[in-house]
């Protein structure tokens, strides 16, 4: 089928989704020369806790810095990671696989002091990939040269990298326009986010949406038995 990639912004501690499409592709790059946007998911998540969901929110410096870059934007407080992980420890301390990834998850929050947020979350995505196996290449879309906007800019990338299938999120069917990509020869499949099976998790009721973290701690090593299989692709668009 050629060489398949998705292109999307970054964000922190993903759900378990978002690694399902860095584990569908060859490639995933990360588009995060774009403009940074307030109160979505590029500096924050959610985990389960005992009250009930709770968010994880990296603080960043927005003031004035209305049309800056998800690259350029600067995180504003020291102790973030710290509050953090010990929130991960109150809320997963219980969990049937909190002291298997202990060190390494306090070693990932609190063995670096970069204060950019593209990097903090590449520095996470990486790592997590690799607890999950998941092995495709992450790149930047800063990596390669590319020009447009909307999906003139994605399709430029596809080009660019080689790429002959891009998979992308169902909700870009909205904006996406299917037809740039069929006139360059690129099929466009739209992931399929149904029908994930249920793990033992803390705190009922289930919710599927939470962060990477919630599955990587109450599953362990069968966590990619709830995740998607790498053979499958959702609807075809073009």
């Amino acid at each position: 089928m050629g060489k398949v990639a998705a292109i999307v912004q970054s964000n922190y501690i993903p759900w378990k989704g978002y690694f399902d499409l860095i584990g569908l592709v060859d490639e995933f790059i990360l588009l995060d020369d774009v403009q940074y946007t307030r109160r979505d998911w590029r500096n924050r998540n959610q985990i389960k806790t005992p009250a009930g969901l709770a968010w994880l929110t990296i603080p960043v410096e927005v003031k004035g810095k209305y049309f800056q870059r998800i690259d350029e934007t600067v995180i504003s407080d020291s102790d973030w990671n710290r509050r953090h992980w010990r929130a991960i420890v109150q809320a997963y301390g219980k969990a049937r696989y909190f002291e298997v990834f202990k060190e390494e998850l306090q070693e990932l929050y609190l063995g670096s002091s970069d204060r950019m947020l593209s990097r903090v979350n590449y520095r996470f995505l990486k790592h997590i990939c690799g607890l999950l196996g998941v092995r495709t290449r992450i790149s930047w879309s800063t990596d390669y040269p590319h020009r447009g906007v909307k999906t003139e800019r994605l399709v430029s990338l596809c080009k660019t990298v080689g790429v002959t299938s891009y998979l992308s999120g169902p909700s870009a069917k909205n904006y996406l326009d299917e037809e740039l990509f069929c006139s360059e020869g690129i099929a466009l499949h739209y992931m399929d986010y149904s029908g994930y099976p249920e793990y033992e998790q803390l705190y009922p009721p289930f919710v599927h949406t939470v962060s990477i973290i919630d599955l990587l701690l109450n599953a362990g090593p069968d966590a990619s038995r709830y995740m998607k299989s790498v053979s499958r692709f959702g609807e075809t668009a073009v």
